[in-house]
C-alpha cells in the first residue's frame, strides 16, 4: 500500500498514469521512504523508479501498404474513391500528352524526317485529338510510308 503512494506522487511528477511507473523490487526499501514529490525525483534520478514506454499504434502496416502503392499496386476500382477526373485532371492529362506528341514531331522535324508539310500536318492532327499518344504518332508513320532517311 505504501508503495501505490509513491506510485501516485512519481505519475504526477512524471505527468502520467500510475500504471506506467514500474518500481525497482531491488530498491523498495528506499522507495518506502521517499514521502515528498523531492524524495521522488531523487529516486527517479538513480532509476529506483522508472516509466513503461507509452504504447503507440504500429506503421508496420501503413509502411507496406505505402511501399506497394510506390510500386503502382493497390490502385484497381476498389482502392478507387474519386472519379477519373479527380484521380488525375483531365486538362493536365492532355497537357501532358499534348507536350510529348509536340516534342515528337520536333524532333522528327529537326532530325530532318519529315518536311515542313508534313510536320503541319501532324502538328494540327495532334491538336485536333486525333493521336492517342507519341507511339500512335510513330504507328501512323510507319503505316503510311511518310518518314525519310529510314532504312528498308
Amino acid at each position: 500500500m505504501v508503495t501505490q503512494i509513491q506510485k501516485r506522487i512519481a505519475a504526477k511528477v512524471m505527468k502520467c498514469s500510475p500504471k506506467r511507473i514500474k518500481l525497482d523490487p531491488t530498491k523498495l526499501e528506499e522507495i518506502k521512504e521517499a514521502i515528498t514529490k523531492h524524495d521522488v525525483k531523487l529516486l527517479l534520478g538513480t532509476k529506483a523508479i522508472k516509466t513503461k514506454q507509452k504504447k503507440g499504434v504500429s506503421r508496420a502496416r501503413a509502411n507496406k501498404a505505402l511501399k506497394q502503392k510506390r510500386k503502382g499496386l493497390r490502385k484497381g476500382h476498389g482502392s478507387r474513391k474519386g472519379t477519373l477526373n479527380a484521380r488525375a485532371k483531365t486538362k493536365r492529362t492532355w497537357i501532358n500528352k499534348i507536350r510529348k506528341q509536340r516534342a515528337l514531331i520536333k524532333r522528327l522535324y529537326e532530325n530532318k524526317k519529315i518536311d515542313t508539310t508534313t510536320y503541319r500536318e501532324l502538328y494540327k492532327k495532334s491538336k485536333g485529338n486525333f493521336f492517342r499518344s507519341a507511339r500512335h504518332i510513330k504507328v501512323y508513320l510507319e503505316e503510311h510510308g511518310i518518314l525519310k532517311n529510314e532504312k528498308k
